[in-house]
């Protein structure tokens, strides 16, 4: 009796994870696709200066972030089922999954460890390259208006890295629509503002990888539990 008491007491635990990690994997699903479709980063890299395209690489990490959303919710909700059945093949499985996952998961981390940085330099170079070949080339039209959707974007104006071609971004009418010489020197250049702009995405993106790690943890832990007592619960 209290095995079976133990073994029920862990299965409505487990239900209750699922549940809730089902809802995790709603919420990074959302979140996820709330970046991929946010309008700075969508005007700023769908941008292209002649036939070279804006880095991506942000892209890679938010296609996974929805790919791992829909499969917890998938997860979510095959673990529920096997908890309430005390099936241990389902439970088995939902496992396995979460192992996967939780693997997945740590190589992406990873992934996104090593190119936070980046991610923001290849923006950085993309926009120097831009704003040179605005500031040089009168005639380069597609150049002006890559650097004018930065300026209007992030609300910038030049960079500090590029001194001598920022003196000569207002002049060529190149800065926000709202930029006169006087607060030309109030507003922020626009490597800071691109920095702040991921960090403050790939922030966010990590809160959410680790409180879906912690909720996977446990999943684990509560599913290798709930098989066991069942196992031993059939016995009697």
């Amino acid at each position: 009796m209290g095995v079976e008491g133990c073994t029920k007491c862990i299965k409505y635990l487990l239900f209750v994870f699922n549940f809730v990690f089902w809802l995790a994997g709603g919420v990074i699903l959302g979140v996820a696709l709330w970046l991929r479709h946010d309008p700075q980063t969508t005007s700023l890299l769908y941008l292209e200066l002649g036939n070279k395209p804006a880095p991506n690489t942000f892209y890679v990490g938010i296609y996974i972030l929805i790919a791992v959303g829909a499969v917890m919710m998938f997860v979510g909700f095959l673990g529920c089922y096997g908890a309430i059945q005390e099936s241990q093949c389902l439970l088995g499985t939902f496992f396995t999954c979460l192992v996967i996952l939780f693997a997945c998961e740590v190589a992406a981390g990873i992934w996104g460890f090593v190119n936070k940085d980046q991610i923001a330099k290849d923006v950085k170079q993309f926009y120097d390259q831009a704003l040179q070949q605005a500031v040089v080339d009168d005639d380069a039209n597609n150049a002006k208006a890559v650097v004018k959707t930065f300026h209007e974007t992030l609300n910038c104006c030049g960079s500090n890295t590029l001194t001598a071609l920022s003196n000569s971004v207002l002049r060529n009418n190149l800065c926000p629509s709202d930029t006169t010489v006087i607060n030309a020197f109030w507003k922020e250049d626009c490597h800071k503002k691109i920095d702040e702009l991921f960090s403050g995405k790939l922030y966010l993106i990590g809160i959410a990888a680790i409180v879906v790690a912690v909720i996977m943890i446990f999943e684990m832990i509560l599913s290798m539990v709930l098989c066991c007592g069942i196992r031993n619960s059939s016995v009697y």
